[in-house]
């Protein structure tokens, strides 16, 4: 009798990855339809791969060796494999993609729990002036939410949950499908009870069975001070509930900030734009400078700014998303230039340029 993991390269203590990399070498190697393919060895290898695959295979073989009839091809197992007269060459198929999606995720596997509701995403548009304090909203929702008549079970009201008929509690019933690479025997999730393995034994009158309703709820948030636009904030357990007790999914919430009239905002930092005239710019005085939700603050222009000049005004810019800390204020300065004169106002002027200016 041959010892599997041999026949495979394996030691005992070989992962279900290893197990399947080395299967998928070793049957490109042997093939029978390749060039120097052993169709003996080929067998030898498909039948290591089966026992060694499955868990519970795999258990009984390494507890009592090869002393069961279904360890061979053709018994009550059936071949995950058969590759017989199926008459083309490896060369021109890709056979690690034709073997990763049926095997993929493996038979059996349970990772993603079916019951757990559905993610909601939404858009939510605040004011730029919002993003300066933590914010807390309200809104109303229409989402599944867990049946009040049977609490989410499915089942009605003083009546049992049976384990389905069809999968026997597993979840999942067999498939067999033929394919140019021979049958193959695959699990999928059963149909009859969505892959829960079990169903109610009379089906709620309120939610037929499902353990949640659709309703419109009332929502309430957190968001966070410094949140920007297209900032994507997650709720763990606001999305909709699962079937029959399952968790609820999250609720996810894309930020649209709207575009202020007298802010520009950059980041955390934010920038505004001011006009000064003429004699301001040349003599230097003090302007005053709109902050965001709060009061104006007094800026020095020193004599002979420049126009497009900036002043940097630390921490009035937004809050930190961190918490710590905020962004600048930027003031760009913009020498107003009047279109129209005084008599008086003309004659000054004059002067001015008499005297170089």
């Amino acid at each position: 009798m041959e010892d599997y993991y041999k026949v495979l390269g394996i030691n005992k203590n070989a992962s279900q990855e290893e197990i399947k990399k080395a299967y998928y070498k070793l049957a490109q190697k042997y093939h029978p339809d390749k060039k120097d393919g052993n169709e003996a060895k080929f067998k030898t290898i498909n039948e290591a791969y089966q026992v060694l695959s499955d868990k519970e295979k795999r258990a009984q073989y390494d507890r009592f060796g090869q002393v069961f009839d279904g360890a061979r091809p053709g018994g009550t197992w059936g071949s995950a494999f058969d590759f017989g007269g199926a008459g083309f060459g490896f060369s021109d198929i890709d056979i690690e993609k034709i073997f990763e999606e049926f095997f993929g995720q493996g038979a059996g596997s349970r990772e993603q729990d079916l019951r757990r509701g559905e993610n909601i995403s939404i858009d939510l548009e605040i004011a730029l002036e919002s993003v300066l304090e933590p914010l807390e909203r309200e809104i109303e929702l229409k989402k599944y939410i867990s049946c009040s008549r049977c609490k989410g079970t499915g089942a009605e009201p003083g009546t049992k949950i049976k384990q389905c008929f069809s999968c026997r509690g597993t979840g999942r019933v067999q498939q067999v499908k033929r394919t140019f690479l021979g049958t193959i025997t695959r699990y999928i999730t059963c149909p009859e009870c969505g892959g829960q393995g079990t169903k109610p034994e009379k089906p709620c009158n309120v939610c037929k069975a499902q353990g949640r309703v659709s309703k419109i709820e009332k929502i309430k948030f957190h968001i966070p001070a410094g949140v920007d636009s297209n900032q994507v904030l997650r709720f763990t357990g606001k999305g909709n509930a699962g079937t029959r007790g399952g968790e609820p999914g999250d609720l996810f919430v894309r930020i649209l900030v709207k575009p202020d009239k007298i802010f520009k905002r950059i980041g955390d930092d934010l920038y505004i734009l001011k006009q000064i005239s003429l004699t301001q710019a040349a003599l230097g005085d003090e302007i005053e400078v709109e902050t965001l939700g709060g009061k104006n603050i007094l800026l020095k222009i020193p004599a002979g700014t420049e126009s497009g000049k900036v002043f940097k005004i630390s921490g009035k810019g937004i809050p930190h998303f961190s918490g710590i800390g905020k962004g600048s204020l930027y003031v760009k300065i913009e020498i107003r230039i009047p279109k129209r004169l005084s008599k008086k106002q003309k004659e000054l002027l004059e002067k001015l340029r008499y005297e170089g200016l």
